[in-house]
């Protein structure tokens, strides 16, 4: 039965009927929707708007529902969306008493709040896996501080950096993420039940109550913008666009660094797959897939802003688009997430060959200049000498770190004997002290800051 049919002579057209019904998706909202109006019911037995009895029969009846569904002795099906269901089930068991909970609230409000909680619900789980994600790049970070790697820019060797300090900068992103996450949860924690189809409504009820007992900071305070806001839906899709931009660059650095050219990371059987044809391949699709699915997260960004764009106060049913675009967000999300932590878990690395890498084509070239403007050589001055002793070891087929005392001093007067430790790869590492920089030590306080900040979400 639909909870609105009175009004009409004839029934909807089954087309019709497909095209507007939620169920098949909406139905991921009957813990919040049985949740949100147990709540809804207790409000109006204490208010008087019902009886008491009559309360605690409907909360006794929502209740055995949420239970009969979790158990999976109750399957969703049979009504337009998830809150007729659970209405007419009610019904269906109770009697007329279950014909007063909607008493003072409408679907508009009712779905809002339904799906405040699930989003409020699922960000608290990204939140978690991000955490930990975090946790596992730490890992990383700690076991790479005695390593060094070659630092890019422009996908050219720059300088030597610290292993650790690759998968500290990850954290710090992925950090962010969740900070972003954190915040959004702030805002989206306000309550739209009570606001009614948009005017709110002429019963004596107790908004504070339901919030409180919902653990919502506060009822909103206009119910035209209750009924019809998705800034949260819209935020959470910014922060998994953003999230997902972070993991598909780790993605783009792990597949290029495990590959023979590059040879620095090993991905595990366990998170790679083969070629049908070529017996010798070791396939990275799973961060190959991953970096796919960004553009997927970006499209449904894209969707509920333009689905936001156009729409009237105050509720229109445009706003039934602003589900199915979440719940493959949320899933596409925490899937990525979850998968990259097990993946970062298992992965190895070649430090040897890191090191070599980091000491070659010239990595250490700024150190030369900056070991000259350290003597009082002008900056400018030093660099273009550095420039002319690289261009000559190409010429000559020589590297920075075999270069003999006798040679570095037939450019500039001022090399003596210690540059040849200048130009060691580990040397021009740990020289990176300052704060925040890609030294051992740098790097320990960054783990340690990283930390810091993270233990507010582990809480």
């Amino acid at each position: 039965m639909k909870l609105w049919e009175g009004r009409f002579a004839a029934p909807t057209a089954k087309d019709a009927d497909l095209f507007n019904d939620s169920l098949p998706f909406d139905k991921k909202l009957w813990k919040a929707d049985i949740t949100a109006s147990v709540a809804h019911a207790r409000m109006l037995g204490k208010c008087g708007i019902i009886s008491a009895d009559e309360s605690a029969l409907i909360c006794g009846g929502l209740e055995k529902i949420y239970e009969d569904i979790e158990n999976g002795t109750l399957e969703i099906q049979g009504a337009e969306d998830i809150h007729s269901f659970v209405e007419n089930e009610l019904v269906s068991r109770i009697g007329d008493a279950g014909k007063k909970l909607h008493t003072a609230r409408s679907r508009n409000d009712q779905v809002a709040t339904d799906f405040r909680l699930y989003v409020r619900s699922s960000t608290d789980t990204v939140i978690e896996s991000l955490s930990n994600l975090i946790e596992v790049l730490l890992n990383n970070a700690e076991y790479g501080v005695k390593y060094i790697m070659p630092g890019y820019t422009h996908l050219r060797k720059a300088q030597p950096i610290c292993l650790g300090h690759f998968f500290n900068a990850y954290a710090e992103m992925f950090l962010r993420d969740a900070d972003r996450f954190y915040s959004s949860r702030k805002r989206l924690n306000v309550m739209p039940l009570g606001s009614g189809a948009l005017a709110g409504t002429s019963y004596p009820i107790d908004r504070d109550m339901v919030a409180t007992l919902l653990d919502f900071d506060k009822p909103c305070d206009n119910s035209l913008d209750g009924v019809s806001d998705r800034d949260f839906v819209a935020e959470y899709c910014f922060n998994a666009s953003m999230a997902m931009s972070h993991l598909s660059r780790l993605c783009e650095d792990i597949i290029l660094y495990s590959t023979e050219e590059f040879g620095y990371f090993e991905i595990s059987d366990e998170y790679s797959t083969g070629s049908s044809i070529m017996p010798q391949k070791k396939n990275p699709d799973i961060p190959e897939l991953m970096r796919g699915k960004t553009g997927r997260i970006y499209g449904h960004l894209m969707a509920i802003l333009t689905t936001l764009k156009g729409i009237p106060l105050a509720y229109n049913k445009d706003l039934q688009e602003d589900k199915e675009g979440f719940f493959d967000c949320e899933n596409q999300l925490l899937s990525c997430i979850n998968i990259m932590a097990e993946l970062l878990d298992n992965i190895t690395f070649n430090t040897n060959k890191m090191k070599k890498a980091a000491e070659s084509d010239f990595a250490c070239a700024t150190d030369v200049a900056d070991y000259l403007a350290k003597k009082g050589v002008p900056f400018r001055t030093a660099h273009g000498v550095t420039g002319k002793i690289v261009r000559w070891c190409i010429e000559n087929g020589r590297t920075l770190q075999n270069m003999t005392i006798d040679e570095y001093q037939t450019f500039d007067e001022h090399f003596d004997i210690d540059i040849c430790e200048t130009v060691k790869g580990k040397t021009c590492a740990e020289a990176r002290t300052s704060f925040g920089g890609a030294s051992p030590k740098s790097v320990k306080e960054n783990i340690r800051s990283i930390k810091k900040r993270l233990s507010k979400y582990k809480e």
